[in-house]
């Protein structure tokens, strides 16, 4: 029996538990190099875990999982230009400043990325640039530093959207946004074929900025909170694996907006965080938000990985 509970302990071990946080902007748009942490398990604060190459919001984020290397992709800064196409990372478990990876395709602002893990590609879809609204999906082998390379397109030209994976099962979906409207899409991707995004079905509303977590292999796939014009605390969920309309699966305790999201994966916790709140939920059971803590520098407009498999 020992010998059992010592195989599960270092199970979970593995899995992996930490959430970090990349950049973002105040109220007043002053945008923030800042990357925090927090145990995604453990109630409690986030806290300081190092600094980004420059200030940015709006960027994608997500990781290879177990493999550690979390990635921040794209944005905005103050710069010249103002569209990003900076690709930087960081190894989870281990606090530090971040390191320059590469290039994205072209600079954009609120792409949307996710990967399929420990398999190891990480894709990034749409955003916004001086052309306009993009539908461009590009990817990375993410423990290989080096630029992007085009992927396929999204079946929208599209920003503010929350994208998410089933993990090594291979499917990546993007959940609503904004071309100029509201939208309700859900597009999808296999995340190790290149080719073109296909329809997957519609959101319970038309919803922008949403916040993504999903429990991986367990197939489930949340969409938090966000905008329809105004701020909102709804959450809406998919099986990942079936293609289909979303459906709700609860509230949290307050609406949040350009709000970051990650996840424990297999572990069933998601969190999201906005200007100083953290909340979170028990991602396989239906049901509201619950408070987790607070941010180390209030913000909004950023995005979450985690090193969960």
């Amino acid at each position: 029996m020992a010998e059992i509970k010592l195989i599960m302990n270092m199970s979970i071990q593995a899995i992996g538990d930490r959430g970090v946080f990349f950049g973002g902007a105040d109220g007043s748009n002053v945008r923030t190099n800042v990357i925090d942490y927090i145990e995604i398990s453990t109630l409690g604060n986030a806290t300081d875990f190092g600094d980004l190459l420059r200030t940015n919001r709006g960027s994608s984020s997500f990781s290879n999982g177990t493999n550690e290397r979390g990635v921040s992709c794209g944005g905005s800064n103050t710069g010249t230009p103002a569209w990003d196409n900076v690709i930087e990372y960081v190894t989870i478990s281990t606090p530090g400043n971040s390191t320059d990876f590469g290039d994205l395709t072209e600079g954009r602002h609120i792409p949307g990325g996710t990967s399929n893990k420990t398999n190891n590609r990480g894709i990034n879809g749409g955003g916004y640039n001086a052309s306009g609204y993009r539908n461009i999906i590009d990817y990375f082998t993410i423990s290989s530093t080096g630029n992007a390379i085009d992927f396929g397109d999204l079946t929208l030209a599209r920003r503010y959207f929350s994208a998410r994976s089933n993990s090594t099962n291979e499917r990546g979906v993007w959940m609503g946004g904004h071309n100029g409207a509201y939208l309700n899409t859900i597009d999808y991707v296999t995340i190790n074929t290149l080719g073109n995004a296909a329809d997957f079905g519609d959101m319970t509303g038309l919803i922008a900025n949403a916040a993504g977590a999903s429990n991986g292999i367990y197939e489930r796939g949340l969409g938090m909170a966000g905008t329809t014009g105004t701020a909102i605390k709804s959450i809406d969920y998919i099986t990942i694996n079936s293609t289909g309309n979303a459906a709700d699966f609860g509230d949290l305790i307050n609406d949040m907006n350009a709000a970051a999201g990650t996840d424990n994966t297999i572990l069933n916790r998601a969190v999201i965080a906005n200007v100083s709140e953290i909340e979170y939920v028990t991602i396989n059971t239906l049901g509201s938000g619950t408070d987790f803590g607070d941010l180390s520098v209030g913000r909004s407009d950023f995005d979450g990985a985690s090193n969960a498999g």
